[in-house]
């Protein structure tokens, strides 16, 4: 396998009412030289998600260097988008300021859930965020009615390019709604106003397949590379042979890909924490050695831990 596993990094201690499981969704701010930050979702009592971060040595991310001691963004008031739950995305560095694209929850009454992103914005490095609004800067359109998610932005020349969730429906299976999501891409001048054509990046290889989920993107000489986590639409959270892996693709421009799952280099390991499930992955160039942190079974139930590319 391409990936070799480093091992596992982190899962919460239950310490604290807010963090009482999971280490969902990890998101890598690796502009620091000498350590990383590792923003990810934790959930509480009541399964309300909570977004926080530890920091890592960089290029040896299973050394903790700090464990933050509280979240860093309040759930959103009653009745807005985020009043259940506020789950990292993306971090972007730009104008002195930072970026972070999240995933804001709340319940419904025919669908278990609804997610739409949002953004918070640092301009102390990083120390502290404010939310960009109390609504998303992402809401249900006429191309896309359903629910959008997690976000990979990045910024070209003037542009603001996102690979980002787009559920396609909800069905019921074995009496339960289940969502179906793509990944699909989007433009923007700013970060903010995105102009959303419903344009698909990776669609389901077959009827069997549910859900596509969190993708990663680096652009080298070569064109676009993206790690990203599928699942099939049946038995996913029972059976670990129809459970999330980690796919890859591969594009020209950003905007038309090529599936390659066979070319993604990892998978579940025999036993352990990540031996059912891998999903969720961000993958970051550091000095020419690419790493991927990712979570493992029950979509971060066991935390996250690091992998490093080796040719």
């Amino acid at each position: 396998m391409p990936w070799q596993k480093l091992g596992h990094v982190f899962c919460p201690a239950a310490e604290q009412g807010w963090n009482v499981s999971h280490a969902q969704v990890p998101v890598v701010d690796a502009s620091g030289e000498s350590r990383w930050r590792i923003y990810y979702g934790t959930r509480d009592g009541e399964s309300r998600t909570h977004t926080s971060f530890i920091e890592v040595q960089a290029g040896n991310p299973t050394r903790v260097l700090y464990v933050h001691p509280e979240p860093i963004l309040p759930l959103g008031e009653i009745g807005t988008f985020d009043d259940c739950g506020v789950m990292p995305s993306w971090v972007v560095d730009y104008d002195q300021r930072k970026y972070l694209y999240y995933i804001g929850w709340t319940v419904r009454n025919t669908v278990p859930y609804h997610n739409s992103i949002g953004l918070a914005v640092s301009e102390d490095g990083g120390r502290t965020f404010r939310k960009y609004s109390t609504g998303p800067i992402f809401s249900p359109t006429v191309v896309e009615p359903y629910f959008t998610g997690t976000s990979c932005v990045l910024v070209e020349g003037g542009t603001w390019k996102n690979w980002y969730l787009s559920c396609t429906k909800w069905e019921v299976i074995d009496g339960r709604p289940e969502p179906f999501y793509n990944i699909k891409y989007a433009e923007s001048s700013d970060g903010i106003n995105w102009v959303r054509e419903g344009t698909v990046a990776i669609d389901y290889a077959s009827a069997d397949e549910g859900g596509l989920v969190k993708a990663s993107v680096l652009r080298d000489l070569n064109g676009y590379r993206m790690w990203y986590s599928h699942r099939h639409a049946r038995n996913y959270r029972t059976d670990p042979a129809r459970s999330y892996r980690i796919g890859y693709a591969e594009s020209a421009d950003g905007i038309q890909w090529r599936r390659l799952d066979g070319r993604a280099g990892i998978d579940v390991s025999s036993d352990g924490w990540d031996a059912q499930m891998l999903c969720y992955p961000h993958v970051i160039d550091h000095s020419g050695q690419l790493f991927m942190i990712y979570n493992g079974n029950g979509f971060g139930r066991t935390g996250f831990g690091a992998a490093r590319w080796v040719d």
